[in-house]
């Protein structure tokens, strides 16, 4: 079984949140993976504080927690959007009862559900909308 941790679950992870610490350690690095998603929104998110970051000291630590998020990133196995999770992707966006979920949510949906794997995310509300997919919760 693959378990795919969404954003906030790899930010809980690489923040040493006790709760996802002991779940990943039970289940096995070689089980866990993270989606191409999760490592564009992680590495968005560093950049944008980069961009905005007032003087040398906001760029200093930006630069820094940009360094050690790309390298948290690489010691991890991503899985990326292939032909079965963008046809899946269609799929999805097709079904007008989840219009109101974002994009990014039903991209990483596409690819969880491609990969026959476990979504590991703190917004079980937001995904349980999408029949067959499997959830879990390790932060609460």
């Amino acid at each position: 079984m693959i378990y795919l941790l969404d954003t906030d679950t790899f930010n809980h992870f690489h923040r040493g949140r006790a709760q996802v610490l002991d779940r990943t350690r039970s289940v096995g690095q070689q089980n866990l993976a993270i989606t191409i998603i999760t490592r564009v929104e992680v590495l968005q998110g560093r950049f944008e504080f980069l961009r905005k970051a007032a003087n040398a000291s906001e760029l200093k630590t930006a630069q820094q927690r940009l360094d050690e998020s790309d390298r948290a990133l690489m010691q991890w196995r991503v899985i990326r959007l292939d032909s079965a999770a963008c046809s899946e992707f269609e799929r999805l966006r097709a079904q007008k009862a989840l219009r109101k979920i974002g994009r990014a949510d039903l991209l990483i949906a596409s690819i969880v559900r491609a990969n026959g794997a476990t979504l590991v995310t703190r917004n079980v509300r937001d995904f349980q909308q999408i029949q067959g997919l499997r959830l879990e919760n390790w932060a609460d």
